[in-house]
C-alpha cells in the first residue's frame, strides 16, 4: 500500500489520471487512510484454505475485468497482485510489476511472465530474473522501501523511559510461510526484560491498524520475521533483527552489505542480539541518499509506454 500510494501520489503530480485499487484487507484498508488514499475495493482476502483462496482471487479477476472492459487503463502497475496481473494481460494492458520476494513462488510465476517492465532491487541475482523471464527488467541501487523512506518525516519521540522494542507478527497466512512456525509470542516475551515491547499484530479486524513505518523511525530496536518492516528501520538506522530463514532474503543481506543495521539470526539468539544492538542507531543518511529512487523509474517506464503507443 506505501508502495503503490507513492506511485500514485507522483504519477498524479504528473498529470496522470489513476485509478487505484486495492482488495479488502484489514491492513492494506486502515493504512490507505492513513496516507489519505481512498482505494476501489476489488475481492477480498480469503486465505481460510486453498480452495477459497482459489475462488477468491478468480472473483476479482472478474471485478477487476468488468471495471476495466470499458475503459482499460494504459499501464497497470503493481507489486505482484495476481488478479490485476491477469486481468491486464488479458485487455493487453502492459504491465510494470515490482517484486522482492525471491520464495514467494506461486505468485512469482503467476505475475513476473505477464509484466511489459520488471523493476527490481540490483539486490535481486540476474538468475531471478532469467527463471520467470520479463520482457524487460530494470535493476536499481537500492530496495523498494526507499520510494516512502526517502523524504519520511519521524513522528515525535515516544517519551518513554525504557527502550522501545517493536515486533512484527509473522505473516502466518502467507502461501510461502504455511508451514512455518510462528515464534513471535516467545520471542515478544523473551524481550520485555529489555524494555516496552510493542507488539504489531496481522490480520486484525478491529481497524487497529499502527503506521509502522513511522513507528520503527523511534524504536531501539525493530524484530521481525524479515520483510518490510525490518527494511523500513534499517533505512532509518534503526537496528533491526531479522529471525526466520524466510527473512534471510537477497534484500536483506543486500542492506546488512551496505552497511545499515539488519541482522541476521534465528529466534534461539534472539535475546543475544538483542543486548548486543538494541539502542545502537545508526547515521545512514549519507548511505540512503546514493539509493535510487524506484518511484522515478516507474515514472519514466510509464512515459516511455505512453510515447510508444502514440507513436
Amino acid at each position: 500500500m506505501r508502495y503503490g500510494s507513492a506511485i500514485a501520489k507522483r504519477l498524479r503530480k504528473s498529470g496522470h489520471e489513476i485509478v487505484f485499487t486495492t482488495r479488502e484487507h484489514p491492513d492494506t484498508l486502515a493504512l490507505a487512510r492513513i496516507l489519505g488514499e481512498n482505494p476501489i475495493v476489488v475481492g477480498k482476502y480469503s486465505p481460510s484454505t486453498l480452495s477459497s483462496r482459489l475462488e477468491g482471487s478468480a472473483k476479482r479477476i472478474i471485478q477487476f475485468s468488468k471495471l476495466f472492459k470499458d475503459n482499460p487503463p494504459d499501464v497497470a502497475i503493481s507489486h505482484q497482485s495476481v488478479e490485476l496481473c491477469r486481468t491486464a494481460f488479458g485487455l493487453c494492458v502492459p504491465i510494470i510489476l515490482t517484486a522482492d520476494t525471491p520464495h514467494a513462488k506461486a505468485v512469482n510465476k503467476l505475475t513476473i511472465p505477464f509484466a511489459h517492465t520488471l523493476v527490481v532491487s540490483e539486490a535481486m541475482p540476474k538468475s531471478f530474473l532469467s527463471k520467470y523471464c520479463p520482457d524487460n527488467a530494470i535493476r536499481f541501487r537500492g530496495v523498494d522501501e526507499v520510494a516512502w523512506v526517502k523524504g519520511l518525516k519521524k513522528p515525535k519521540k515516544s517519551g518513554l523511559k525504557k527502550p522501545l522494542i517493536v515486533i512484527r507478527e509473522f505473516e502466518t497466512k502467507a502461501t510461502y510461510a504455511l508451514k512455518t512456525a510462528d515464534r513471535t509470542l516467545e520471542t515478544a516475551k523473551k524481550l520485555e526484560a529489555l524494555g516496552n515491547v510493542l507488539l504489531l499484530r496481522r490480520y486484525s479486524d478491529k481497524g487497529e491498524y499502527v503506521d509502522s513505518a513511522r513507528i520503527v523511525a523511534n524504536a531501539d530496536l525493530v524484530v521481525s520475521a524479515g520483510g518490510t518492516m525490518a527494511r523500513e528501520a534499517a533505512l532509518q538506522g534503526v537496528p533491526s533483527i531479522i529471525t526466520s530463514k524466510l527473512g534471510k532474503t537477497q534484500v536483506n543481506r543486500y542492506l546488512a552489505r551496505k552497511g545499515f543495521p539488519i541482522f541476521m539470526g534465528d529466534s534461539s539468539k534472539v535475546l543475544e542480539l538483542a543486548k548486543k544492538h538494541l539502542g545502537n542507531k545508526v547515521d545512514v543518511s549519507a548511505k540512503l541518499a546514493q539509493f535510487d529512487n524506484p518511484v522515478d523509474i516507474i515514472e519514466k517506464v510509464v512515459a516511455q509506454i505512453k510515447s510508444a503507443s502514440k507513436a
